[in-house]
């Protein structure tokens, strides 16, 4: 295999990897925002009302009263359950290891772009 066809194979890895973290940003962003939002509700002594998928296209209505921990999917069909504080700490921690590690991608992007351009 020559050279050119080894920096296109890195190259597709390489921006599969950075649209996968694309991805993954915002989920973890609205994730931030579903615990902020029942620690709000927590704080104010409200229920909180929301519809949420059961199945594709089918939803239900949930009344949430006064919660102490929300479960978190971790992948790999594992889900733990945290507290309030301890989620937002975790997702915290994710969306900061995901924009630093996406920030990475696209220097090694470029500098495997700057060594096709010389190849």
């Amino acid at each position: 295999m020559c050279r050119l066809q080894q920096y296109k194979v890195v190259e597709m890895k390489l921006l599969a990897q950075q649209r996968d973290l694309q991805a993954k940003v915002p989920d973890i962003e609205k994730c931030l925002d579903v615990v902020a939002t029942l620690q709000a509700k927590k704080d104010s002594g409200e229920a909180l009302l929301t519809d949420f998928e059961v199945f594709e296209g089918i939803y239900a209505r949930a009344r949430i009263d006064n919660t102490d921990s929300v479960c978190l999917w971790l992948g790999a069909n594992v889900m733990l359950e945290y507290s309030c504080e301890e989620a937002t700490s975790l997702l915290r921690n994710n969306l900061e290891n995901a924009k630093a590690s996406l920030e990475v991608l696209v220097g090694d992007l470029q500098f495997l772009r700057d060594q096709l351009t010389i190849t």
